[in-house]
């Protein structure tokens, strides 16, 4: 520090620095009112969005609409900040018309900035984090209270819209695959039937459920042929009996009655016959068509199990839709209105005059000691014997009286420039 090491060291310099301190403080503290003059006020408003819960039970009617809240209000925050939106509520509200320099870009940039969207999130159950989200707060700061006011109260009514409608459309677009799909796999069952269909006509299969009837129609026709052979035989002996007790004549016309009802089961024999070898003939296939009726067995049961899947999909997606539509599921509800701010956020003007106050002070101490740094001159007894070890004979006062006729700017440019002697000079 050179010569300068004690109080009364300091005292001192400040006294001989007096007028640099002066000037130094004046001018920062001038600075500093300017400064203070010209800071623009910012006010800040917030609105509080809650998420709050399905009014039914996700067990008894769940929504289709999937992923944490915190992520969907992610993507929300993306679709609120894209650039086309930011220009829409710059326009509305005519935003940054003191600013006629700013580009659009420019513009886009500082609305980003002055809007935060924060989300706190909900309390875990366990020790797992789902990333629900319980209150959304939306905050905006701009040059006066009552924008500050309309653009957090505009950001929290398209976040509100937003989730909404992302929701709802969600909703909808499930429930518009499960149907698309759903009236696919129902028309590919009917083709699939019509094919099946056609496959056994062409190859004189019965189709399932008719094997069994014309098995049992079968097991009927064998009966009834059974029963008709009975009736022959009984006809067989009578006539045989008739011939051995009647007479000729008698015997001979109850033979043609014989005969008749003979040739009458006959016909009913062979008509029968006839209708069990084509029923017979209807149930015979061949290996090729069994494994072609397997593989089309195999794909409709498929296409069946498929189709009672997607029907309970179709009906949970029914549901999740009439839910958003009905707005009972997860919605967010406005819970603190943005209010109009009665004071700035930033820092009052006085506080900042006062702060550049203290800073002028120091820098005017900083600036005199680094004066004294400067030209390092023994300036009192005290100083010679601390520095140099010796003892001064006498001490003769400096007296310059030629600074009396020069002029301010002069003294001014020698008070920061220094002297080569000042004050009282010791002498050995």
């Amino acid at each position: 520090m050179g010569p300068i090491r004690t109080l009364d060291d300091i005292l001192d310099m400040l006294r001989r620095r007096a007028s640099v301190i002066f000037w130094v403080i004046l001018l920062g503290a001038m600075v500093s009112l300017w400064v203070a003059a010209k800071q623009q006020h910012f006010y800040e408003s917030s609105a509080v969005l809650q998420i709050t819960r399905p009014k039914i039970a996700d067990e008894l009617a769940k929504s289709t609409v999937d992923g944490s809240s915190a992520r969907r209000l992610q993507l929300i925050e993306q679709r609120l900040m894209a650039r086309g939106s930011v220009l829409d509520i710059i326009e509305k509200f005519g935003l940054y018309k003191d600013l006629p320099g700013l580009v659009p870009s420019e513009k886009v940039a500082l609305l980003r900035e002055s809007v935060s969207l924060t989300g706190v999130a909900a309390a875990r159950e366990g020790f797992a984090d789902d990333g629900t989200i319980s209150v959304l707060t939306i905050s905006a700061l701009m040059p006066t209270p009552e924008q500050a006011q309309a653009v957090a109260s505009e950001f929290a009514t398209r976040t509100i819209e937003l989730s909404q409608t992302s929701r709802i459309e969600q909703a909808r677009e499930t429930l518009t695959f499960f149907v698309e799909k759903e009236t696919a796999l129902i028309s590919e069952v009917a083709e699939l039937e019509n094919e099946i269909t056609a496959y056994r006509n062409a190859n004189n299969v019965a189709l399932p459920g008719g094997i069994e009837m014309r098995r049992e129609e079968i097991s009927t026709l064998n009966t009834g042929l059974l029963e008709i052979e009975r009736e022959q035989i009984e006809l067989r002996r009578q006539a045989d009996q008739t011939t051995s007790n009647q007479r000729q004549a008698t015997a001979q016309r109850m033979l043609e009655v014989f005969e008749e009802k003979l040739a009458t089961l006959d016909a009913q024999r062979d008509l029968l016959l006839n209708r069990r070898s084509a029923l017979e003939r209807s149930l015979e296939t061949t290996p090729e068509v069994e494994r072609q009726l397997g593989v089309y067995e195999r794909r409709m049961g498929q296409l069946q199990t498929e189709l009672e899947l997607i029907s309970q999909r179709r009906t949970e997606a029914e549901v999740g839709f009439r839910l958003e539509a009905s707005r009972q599921s997860e919605r967010l509800t406005v819970i603190e209105s943005a209010p109009l701010p009665d004071y700035p956020a930033t820092g009052g003007r006085k506080k900042k005059a006062l702060m550049g106050g203290v800073a002028s002070f120091g820098l005017a101490l900083g600036i005199a000691f680094l004066l004294e740094l400067r030209r390092p001159v023994l300036r009192s007894v005290a100083q010679m014997e601390r520095e140099t070890g010796l003892t001064p004979v006498v001490a003769i006062p400096y007296l310059d009286t030629s600074s009396k006729r020069r002029g301010f700017f002069a003294r001014l440019r020698m008070a920061f420039g220094g002297r080569r002697r000042s004050g009282t000079e010791p002498s050995g």
